[in-house]
């Protein structure tokens, strides 16, 4: 792996003045005597409540409508089939999964709001896996609920775009301005602990100078997790994901720009490294001798016969990104991604003119 020191130039690493808005804080790691906050909820938290409310229906001898199946096996699909079910204990079965887990997700959010870099927050979007479900909707409309019967002065929003969508599209809100003339793509990679996307972004600036009309046209995705790579390997799949997004923008006649976006867990570093927070991508990460931006610019060192651009932020971040053109009518707003863990970011809208 290349020394990051003369790797080609990139510039915006983990900026927090970026053109449309300043980054206050992200990836807060709030703590309690149980360990992170943001733990509480988590995919991981939804399916902890469920399995907890399981073991209670066992106890009491009733039915578990969900058979046999381990909890971490039963399919999203089949949850939200069970919240019409004709059997009303097995619909409020799942109504109170939500229920709890609205009631944690607000809870966490409380915290979030009482951080100094979270003061005044107007609106939060919620982002990550869950939140493309009908599951993670009413969860989030829940919490929504609760926390403006408290007064507190912050609306909960599921995030417009898919889930798998979101992070490639904000990937768009890091490339300097100067990229965008004379292209009308770009390739944006989403990196999460479980799964990396590469996606071709269609900018549609004729549509929309800002972004708003932006659109995925290309979308592979790996879960990482059941194959276990080493990081070097994950690098490579990495690679061979934004080549095939090459050839995609190719075969569409699109005039792909020579930028790429990451968008990564954790903290990172002004210079494209990750300082801490990546303990879920396979191997180690936060290694000195590893520079991911640098790595992928060695791989692709041009495209369209100009120098790649590199530039990394961290994952939610970027997710938060893609609801700039959606969140002009406040100020200061934030975005939760619910995921492996809890991801999350607070901006302040930059005054036009």
């Amino acid at each position: 792996m290349p020394d990051h020191a003369i790797a080609p130039p990139t510039s915006g690493h983990a900026s927090s003045h970026l053109p449309h808005v300043i980054l206050d804080a992200y990836n807060a790691e709030l703590r309690d005597k149980d360990g992170f906050i943001g733990d509480r909820a988590s995919k991981r938290a939804f399916r902890a409540i469920l399995d907890d409310w399981r073991e209670r229906l066992h106890k009491l001898g009733d039915e578990d409508p969900l058979g046999e199946t381990e909890t971490e096996e039963v399919s999203n699909r089949r949850l939200e089939k069970l919240l019409n079910d004709e059997r009303p204990e097995a619909a409020a079965l799942i109504h109170g999964v939500i229920e709890e887990f609205a009631q944690e997700l607000a809870s966490v959010t409380r915290r979030f709001l009482r951080h100094k870099g979270w003061k005044d927050t107007q609106r939060i979007v919620v982002g990550g896996g869950m939140s493309g479900s009908r599951i993670g909707k009413l969860s989030i409309g829940r919490a929504s609920l609760l926390l403006k019967a408290e007064g507190t002065g912050v609306e909960l929003v599921p995030i417009t775009h898919e889930p798998d969508e979101a992070a490639l599209i904000g990937a768009a809100q890091l490339a300097p301005s100067w990229i965008f003339s004379g292209h009308d793509s770009l390739l944006a990679v989403d990196i999460g602990g479980t799964n990396i996307r590469a996606g071709l972004v269609d900018l549609n600036l004729r549509k929309a100078r800002d972004l708003s009309a932006a659109k995925v046209v290309g979308l592979e995705l790996w879960r990482h997790r059941d194959d276990n790579p080493t990081r070097e390997q994950a690098v490579e799949r990495i690679v061979a994901m934004l080549r095939g997004m090459i050839d995609l923008a190719e075969s569409k006649h699109r005039s792909l720009a020579p930028f790429i976006g990451i968008g990564c867990p954790g903290i990172i570093r002004e210079d494209g490294s990750i300082d801490r927070g990546g303990q879920n991508l396979p191997g180690n990460w936060e290694s000195s001798r590893f520079h991911l931006p640098s790595a992928i610019a060695e791989a692709i060192p041009e495209i369209g016969g100009h120098p790649s651009v590199v530039i990394m932020h961290n994952d939610a971040v970027l997710q938060g990104l893609s609801e700039i053109p959606n969140t002009k009518d406040v100020e200061r707003w934030g975005v939760l991604t619910i995921g492996t863990g809890l991801g999350n970011a607070r901006f302040t809208n930059r005054r036009s003119g």
